[in-house]
């Protein structure tokens, strides 16, 4: 097997709609915005998580991983044909262009500011930056965003898988941008 071929295991008919209708269907104004995320394995996970979501766009920054890449494939499952990405260098890239299309940007991360996600006012569109998994965002990326949130964590640990949190975030602001529209 050459290194640019790999299989990507699918159950017949788990998708909801074909391709072009997925590539065709309006997307919610919520951006994601992923700094220095390390594994491909999240990244996929988050592209899956964007589709489901119908989120707008996602921005990897920095050695994010991005398509083509096997592992982030494989954990994807097709939706790297359906969900608008874009390459940024540097993170203050990413915020520019975000801040030029009008959103508001959250940084995603438990700091001693930080406010939980459902105490937090949200304008559309949004953008939620989401950090690396050891190091999260630094102090100077969450200087460039207009709020901090963070998931309440009750337990022992005090975060949460980054595509995890991920997806518990962009679900809880798109019923809230479905709320405010509906």
């Amino acid at each position: 097997m050459k290194s640019q071929e790999f299989f990507v295991r699918h159950e017949f008919g788990s998708d909801s709609m074909t391709l072009e209708a997925a590539q065709a269907a309006p997307r919610f104004p919520i951006y994601a915005v992923l700094d220095h995320i390390r594994s491909a394995h999240n990244v996929g996970s988050m592209f899956r998580t964007a589709d489901g979501a119908r989120a707008a766009q996602l921005l990897l920054c920095g050695y994010t991983p991005t398509p083509p890449h096997r592992h982030l494939s494989k954990t994807a499952l097709g939706a790297v044909d359906v969900v608008p990405w874009q390459h940024c260098e540097t993170l203050t890239e990413a915020i520019d262009l975000m801040r030029v299309r009008g959103a508001q940007i959250l940084a995603v991360e438990k700091t001693d500011t930080s406010v939980p996600l459902h105490d937090c006012e949200l304008q559309f569109p949004v953008a939620l930056v989401m950090g690396n998994e050891v190091d999260g965002l630094s102090d100077a990326t969450i200087a460039q965003c207009d709020a901090t949130v963070h998931l309440p964590m009750y337990g022992l640990k005090n975060s949460l898988n980054v595509s995890v949190a991920f997806g518990i975030v962009l679900y809880e602001v798109l019923y809230r941008y479905e709320r405010l529209n509906h």
